[in-house]
């Protein structure tokens, strides 16, 4: 279930030494299991552990996946939940951006961030660099669009956003599916804190892989814990300490959130 206090970083990663379900007062990702919604849940026990934004009003649930609306909330239960997987997934074929648009991924940057501005366009800047260095995508900043940076700019392919989330999560992101009002990266004050030994950077270093379209790797049934569902293509074996694993769900990266060289042959292997 998604707690009021604890859900998805970047699509998450509780605090060290966390087992997964842990409830670590100072916790403010996904709490592992707890926070994948899981099979055979009525209706009404589903949208009970889905977290809704009150800004925004999108829904989440799995620690950062995100549905624009009930309706579509509701469909993803009818076609995922009762069909026994969860997922917004096309099936049968990899959610990606095309050889074109991953050259092509453009973002703005809020001046809504105030003091914190600037640490947002370096900490962009630098997870950017990291999928950038190892696969064939790139990610263009638009400065000039920082003035009216949301998601009804359609000048930039994503938005880079302050949320009050009520510390629910540091961050959130996209797939490459979203629609333009889903193409946010959304960033919670509580990010701008002590979150040792993660660090804004490795936060949106694991966004970003969630926008060229990677899962959470612990969705895999090597990690023993935190599944997610079934809709996944294997790239590369599996991957403990990969930027997209939950420390808490059995991951065994416990410094700052950064790609290892399974990531980096992965992602090549998407983007050639």
């Amino acid at each position: 279930m998604i707690k009021t206090r604890i859900v998805a970083l970047l699509a998450g990663a509780s605090l060290v030494g966390m087992g997964c379900g842990g409830t670590d007062s100072t916790a403010l990702l996904g709490s592992g299991a707890d926070d994948s919604v899981s099979q055979g849940l009525t209706w009404q026990e589903f949208r009970a552990r889905v977290y809704q934004e009150p800004e925004s009003g999108v829904f989440i649930y799995n620690g950062d996946e995100m549905a624009d609306s009930e309706e579509e909330l509701r469909r993803v239960y009818d076609e995922q939940v009762q069909a026994g997987h969860l997922t917004i997934y096309n099936t049968g074929s990899d959610i990606k951006w095309s050889a074109s648009q991953a050259r092509n991924l453009t973002y703005c940057v809020s001046t809504g961030f105030g003091s914190h501005y600037s640490a947002v366009v370096s900490a962009m800047a630098n997870a950017a660099a990291a999928w950038e260095g190892t696969a064939n995508v790139n990610y263009i900043y638009v400065s000039s669009q920082d003035s009216r940076c949301n998601s009804r700019n359609t000048s930039v392919l994503f938005d880079v956003r302050p949320i009050n989330a009520g510390g629910q999560y540091l961050a959130r992101s996209f797939f490459p599916n979203s629609s333009r009002k889903g193409r946010e990266v959304v960033i919670d004050p509580s990010s701008f804190g002590n979150i040792s030994p993660w660090t804004l950077s490795g936060i949106l270093r694991h966004e970003l892989g969630h926008t060229l379209g990677f899962r959470h790797e612990h969705t895999r049934p090597e990690a023993g814990a935190c599944y997610e569902d079934n809709q996944w293509r294997a790239v590369t074996a599996y991957d403990s300490s990969s930027v997209m694993h939950y420390p808490q769900c059995n991951g065994t990266q416990k410094g700052d959130l950064v790609l290892t060289s399974l990531d980096k042959s992965g992602a090549r292997s998407i983007y050639p």
